[in-house]
């Protein structure tokens, strides 16, 4: 026989109630939306300036607006009676350029101010490195106003006449030589050694294969001043107590051999 007992009915599922009028918290960031990341904005920055506020739409700092015309009146039967004018005039050239800088006019350089070495003082026995007396012993006269040195061999010694040339070109010795009562010619300066080519006339015509080039030669004033500054530095090296090895040191030349560096030795 089949059993009358019926199965239990399974319970009913109770719904959960929303909550009604639930309050929305809103989210506040650290950083604003329009940052994308640090130092990175998704609007640029003239833009954001643009989309704030005035103060003039605000009302505050609002200056009254001053006229820029006026009206004048003009007498004369064939005028109009009335004219309008500008309050101030235009310009009547403009620039070509906008926002043109202002230059200094007296920043030359012929006008910077030059350091020299400590040790490149006149009288000093210095090693030139560079030009056609490389390697040969001079004697320094004088700092000329470009930084240029002003040296000499003496001439009769080593051949080495009075010229210029840069301090980072020589080296400085502890022999020294007493030029104080050496007194240079005024006109002997920068403008003294200055080289004065021919001009070219180019209305003539002329080979384009031939190749002259320009010779110089010592002016007899030049050789009469080499004569003069050269016999003061003579009496001035035979006025050292060791005169005669300075004279035989400004004669041999200067040369590196093995096993010899610079930067270790004393001169």
């Amino acid at each position: 026989m089949a059993s009358n007992n019926t199965k239990a009915a399974a319970p009913a599922v109770v719904s959960k109630k929303s909550r009604k009028g639930k309050k929305t918290v809103q989210k506040v960031t650290k950083y604003p939306s329009s940052l994308l990341t640090l130092g990175v904005y998704r609007i640029v920055r003239r833009k954001m300036i643009k989309k704030r506020v005035p103060l003039s739409a605000t009302g505050a700092n609002k200056k009254p607006k001053q006229p820029v015309t006026i009206v004048k009146k003009i007498g004369g039967a064939k005028n109009g009676g009335e004219r309008t004018v500008l309050l101030r005039k235009n310009k009547a050239d403009l620039p070509t350029k906008r926002f043109a800088p202002k230059r200094p006019a007296k920043s030359y350089f012929r006008h910077h101010k030059r350091n020299t070495r400590r040790t490149l003082v006149p009288g000093k026995v210095l090693i030139l490195l560079a030009g056609r007396h490389k390697g040969k012993r001079v004697v320094l006269l004088k700092v000329l106003q470009t930084g240029l040195l002003l040296v000499t061999g003496p001439f009769a010694v080593n051949g080495c006449p009075m010229r210029r040339i840069a301090q980072n070109y020589v080296i400085a010795t502890k022999t020294r030589v007493n030029l104080r009562k050496l007194q240079l010619p005024a006109h002997i300066n920068d403008r003294y050694f200055r080289r004065v080519h021919p001009k070219k006339d180019t209305r003539v015509e002329r080979d384009i294969f031939a190749r002259k080039d320009f010779k110089y030669v010592p002016t007899e004033q030049r050789k009469a001043d080499q004569k003069t500054v050269d016999a003061e530095v003579m009496k001035a090296i035979k006025g050292h107590p060791e005169g005669r090895l300075v004279l035989r040191y400004l004669k041999s030349m200067f040369s590196l051999r093995t096993n010899m560096f610079p930067h270790r030795m004393k001169f």
